[in-house]
């Protein structure tokens, strides 16, 4: 293994990719993300209403999504938007392509 890959293996560093995977690992989460790239930019009402979800499991997932920075939100009056931090999901892949290359 190449010194950049033996770098990213860190037990810091493994503990917080492993966190974000799994984040992105859970089929309704990915679901989610899917979901919120088609709108664009949605707000919680209308996401667990259009896929008949509960409100309080959409929040869940969505909290999951927001801790590890997948989404992103913003807030307008009362309601909050979410859209999908591309960037952060496009820095993932890119690490995951690295790190299979070596």
């Amino acid at each position: 293994m190449n010194s950049s890959v033996e770098s990213l293996i860190h037990g810091k560093n493994l503990g917080v990719s492993g966190k974000t995977l799994r984040a992105l690992a859970h089929p309704l989460r990915m679901h989610l993300i899917a979901f919120i790239d088609e709108h664009g930019k949605i707000n919680v009402n209308k996401i667990y209403r259009s896929l008949k979800l509960e409100q309080s499991l959409t929040s869940q997932h969505l909290r999951i999504l927001r801790d590890e920075k997948l989404v992103l939100t913003t807030r307008e009056g009362k309601f909050i938007f979410y859209s999908v931090n591309y960037s952060r999901i496009k820095r993932i892949v890119e690490l995951l392509d690295g790190f299979f290359a070596s």
